[in-house]
């Protein structure tokens, strides 16, 4: 195992709401965890021949978060991504800052779990060290899932305030990054806008980068910034897994504008992310982006300025896909080309058509528009490819 040192773990008393535990408090959670029968039958439905004497017995050896992270977070990650990938690869770790300067890595999403998950494993493989992981308290729908994910050192985000009360808990969170990025010297993850773009046209929202200047030094945005050390980091998947519940919820909201979804569908979709087939999975870590910001002018109308850094963010995401026959395959099915029908053969496209269909199979809704359902499946394979041409034509 890697050595942590975790002496300089300092907390600031008013982050107590959304940071990670300190290692003095995981004996008690893995105790709290141990004891809880929903997360022993979570973690059964993922490892169905599990000893639970022995595995509270493993629990029970972690002192620290690292300790857990290192080895069993570290494990279950490992073998959902063995039985649910072909692969799980990447590349661009030469782009990474030397000397483990901490840095803010900031991706698309496309998997609720996974994203971070998957990063964090890679760069633990490479000696770079874990990051902590933003999460949405909307998806902390058990009291044992809030404490599992603390103890897996992530901070959360507060979801579904409003007003002076979302103001206050960006200002917070903002606060927290930075510490975490100056004080502790930890990188952080976060994605590039509020929940997963459902058609994976990816763009960084420029509310993201103004809750990061909200702390620091707020009138020089782009030394603010700077100082975090952003890092792009474009996540591709062969097969998203909740493609047709995206789908699905395109035609709900189309058909009653306001459909919300529920915690069960939070949890389902969480569900089928983590146990079911992304065939290849890449990660591209991008290139630092504090070169193009130095070139910006500060000076900018401020929502100018903002839009300027988001289109660094997304030009570093797009550049850096990696694209699969299913990528190809949807886009001339949309625009009803052969344009890039030399990435693809006859055997590819039957089999993405059948793939196509049989998620097609899985919606199940009243007023089921299947034209609609198929074209917005087809857009989200085709989007990353478009976006890509985008910035490269």
């Amino acid at each position: 195992m890697k050595d942590f040192n975790m002496d300089k773990e300092t907390i600031v008393p008013n982050f107590d709401d959304i940071r990670p535990l300190t290692n003095d408090e995981v004996k008690d959670a893995i105790e709290e965890l141990i004891a809880n029968e929903d997360f022993e039958r979570a973690f059964r439905y993922i490892k169905p021949d599990l000893d639970w004497a022995e595995f509270s017995k493993l629990m029970r050896t972690f002192k620290t978060k690292e300790d857990f992270k290192a080895v069993l977070a570290y494990d279950i990650v490992m073998m959902v991504a063995r039985n649910t990938t072909f692969s799980l690869t990447v590349s661009g770790r030469s782009r990474l800052p030397e000397g483990h300067v901490p840095c803010t890595f900031i991706s698309n999403h496309r998997d609720i779990v996974l994203d971070a998950a998957f990063l964090n494993v890679m760069l633990y493989d490479v000696g770079y060290g874990m990051t902590q992981v933003a999460i949405g308290d909307n998806l902390l729908i058990r009291p044992w899932i809030k404490t599992l994910v603390r103890l897996n050192n992530s901070f959360i985000v507060k979801r579904g305030v409003s007003g002076r009360q979302q103001l206050e808990a960006s200002a917070l969170l903002s606060a927290y990054i930075h510490h975490t990025i100056k004080e502790t010297k930890e990188s952080v993850w976060i994605a590039q806008r509020e929940g997963r773009a459902k058609d994976s046209d990816d763009k960084t929202q420029q509310s993201i980068l103004k809750m990061l200047n909200m702390s620091g030094d707020k009138q020089h945005i782009l030394t603010n910034l700077m100082n975090l050390n952003i890092v792009p980091v474009a996540i591709s998947y062969e097969f998203d897994p909740c493609d047709f519940l995206k789908a699905q919820e395109f035609q709900q909201k189309r058909d009653d504008p306001d459909f919300t979804k529920s915690k069960r569908d939070d949890l389902l979709n969480m569900e089928t992310g983590i146990l079911n087939n992304k065939g290849r999975v890449h990660f591209t870590i991008a290139s630092p982006i504090n070169g193009k910001l130095e070139r910006l002018d500060n000076d900018m109308d401020k929502g100018e300025l903002y839009a300027a850094i988001a289109a660094i963010i997304d030009e570093e995401i797009y550049k850096n896909y990696r694209f699969y026959p299913c990528n190809y395959i949807a886009y001339d099915l949309l625009a009803n080309s052969n344009r890039f029908s030399s990435h693809y053969g006859l055997k590819d496209r039957k089999q993405v058509e059948g793939y196509l269909q049989g998620q097609l199979d899985k919606i199940v809704l009243p007023n089921k528009d299947e034209a609609f359902l198929r074209t917005k499946l087809l857009e989200m394979y085709a989007n990353p490819l478009k976006n890509h041409l985008s910035v490269n034509e």
